[in-house]
């Protein structure tokens, strides 16, 4: 079978656009719920009774069962079939978003988004596999680009749909919305996806085992850490280096067992490789940058949530024109031009964000965002296309897990970072603001507001240094996202030019 033509029946090409609605449908409520709960926290914490630290758990519980059952997706494929596997994730999700909206508890919303997680675990890589197997590869760019335009904006139209929702209705609505999205999806998929041929492979309970235990307790240090001040905590510790064990336990047993849970050889296609550190890469920069806009947009300069729902938004208009316009260049124009194109648009972004200021209008937020997310649509098409061109299809499902799942802990360890440094830097720069102010100052000698001869005047310039303090570290976030970026920009070099692709066909399996 040439790899040029479509691996999907004469049946699924014929209905090709209602499983694409179909698998679309399940990436963007996957991706939209790690993000449009955020803003709703308040709100459940408010009606649930709960405290911070218990309402991280509700974030929590969904990151972690994502992490965890990612890899796994994969190999279900195999003895159960891929259909089997994505309606079934379809439907377990939309159940599990129906109960969320009904929780009466914190103990039942923790459970059921833990649920959620694991449900929708593989509903973004399947629907990948899906989508390269429906289109030849000369349409793979087209057919990546769907599928990226799903997942990115997901995260995107998350907090401003979710702002929407809360403000207007009930937290409730964040979970309820998935269910006609869920329900259609289902339908689709199981009237016309058809099941992949079955593969009895052997479970390697120990490697998952390790997999598991590895990325639960990273996931788990990443989210906690900033609460609990990281490693001047016992359980951070403790995370960690559980975490740290597991994953050096994984890395030996899949080298050394004759059939691995997850298997090395892909990472010996250079494409693959170097595809995947890329990926790790975006899913820190989109992430991160959409975890430190809200709160400094919020918290700097007084936007209230719907409208900062509203200046965001438009990142994902920057998103789709370059998915739109990637999906009909790729074939025409070198898939590495348009990588390194996409990540040097993103570093201008992020330059552009370094300069915030609370003396800007609404222009340069709305601005740098639409760039922002036009480079990053500009990465992640070809980057894919690049990653998956070179392996075979029957790699295909093991291969888009683990890129998920390097994507998904690239995106949990950029918002760790940030934070993490936030916290740190807003503490060392007020330090370092409050060296040049004296009484002896000018400005706190004369001015009647900031007189430090009186506590209103100390705490007024105690408002202000903090509020300075605060923006600069915001500004060192944007500056370190800025050059982590550049500095991967000259691997695309070591990337190979994506095969080139025969004649359409369409055939029968």
């Amino acid at each position: 079978m040439s790899d040029s033509l479509p691996t999907a029946s004469a049946e699924e090409l014929r209905h090709r656009g209602w499983i694409t609605l179909s698998v679309m449908l399940g990436s963007v409520m996957q991706s939209l719920d790690t993000t449009i709960a955020n803003v709703a926290l308040p709100r459940i914490q408010g009606t649930l009774s709960a405290t911070q630290e218990q309402m991280g758990w509700v974030l929590t519980s969904y990151i972690v069962g994502v992490a965890i059952m990612t890899p796994l997706s994969g190999w279900l494929t195999g003895p159960v079939g891929r259909k089997k596997v994505f309606v079934s994730s379809v439907a377990l999700f939309t159940i599990a978003s129906a109960m969320c909206g009904l929780a009466h508890s914190l103990t039942e919303l923790v459970i059921y988004r833990a649920i959620q997680g694991v449900a929708g675990a593989g509903l973004v890589p399947l629907s990948l596999a899906i989508l390269l197997d429906l289109y030849p590869r000369d349409q793979h760019g087209k057919a990546t680009a769907m599928w990226a335009m799903g997942v990115t904006l997901g995260p995107i139209l998350g907090p401003a749909l979710g702002g929407w929702l809360t403000e207007t209705h009930s937290w409730r609505w964040v979970f309820l919305i998935n269910i006609p999205f869920g329900v259609l999806a289902f339908l689709i998929a199981s009237r016309f996806l058809h099941e992949t041929p079955l593969r009895r492979t052997p479970f390697d309970f120990f490697g998952f085992a390790m997999l598991s235990v590895a990325i639960g307790s990273l996931q788990l240090m990443l989210d906690r850490g900033q609460l609990l001040d990281w490693f001047s905590s016992t359980e951070i510790v403790i995370e960690g280096a559980i975490a740290l064990v597991a994953f050096y336990l994984f890395i030996v047993h899949i080298l050394t067992a004759r059939e691995p849970f997850m298997s090395p050889g892909l990472f010996k296609d250079r494409n693959f490789a170097l595809g995947s550190i890329f990926i790790f890469l975006i899913g820190i920069v989109l992430l991160a940058t959409l975890a430190l806009l809200p709160p400094l947009l919020e918290g700097l300069f007084d936007y209230p949530v719907v409208t900062i729902g509203l200046v965001t938004a438009p990142r994902g208009l920057g998103t789709f024109a370059a998915m739109f316009i990637v999906g009909r260049v790729i074939n025409k124009i070198d898939a590495r031009v348009l990588v390194t194109f996409g990540l040097l648009t993103t570093s201008l972004s992020l330059w552009l964000m370094t300069g915030f200021s609370p003396q800007m209008d609404d222009s340069l937020v709305i601005w740098s965002g639409v760039i922002q997310g036009f480079g990053l649509g500009f990465t992640w098409v070809p980057l894919t296309t690049i990653a998956f061109g070179t392996l075979l299809p029957s790699q295909r499902n093991e291969a888009t897990a683990i890129f998920n799942l390097l994507r998904n802990i690239g995106s949990s360890i950029g918002v760790a970072m940030v934070t993490a440094l936030l916290t740190r830097n807003v503490q060392f720069m007020h330090a370092r603001l409050v060296e040049h102010v004296t009484p002896y100052d000018l400005a706190t000698r004369t001015h009647p507001v900031f007189d430090a001869s009186t506590l209103y005047g100390l705490q007024a310039i105690d408002g202000v240094v903090t509020h300075q303090a605060t923006l600069i570290a915001y500004i060192n976030d944007f500056k370190l996202l800025l050059i982590m970026t550049l500095a991967v920009t000259p691997l695309v070099l070591l990337l190979r030019k994506a095969q080139s692709s025969g004649p359409v066909a369409v055939h029968a399996d």
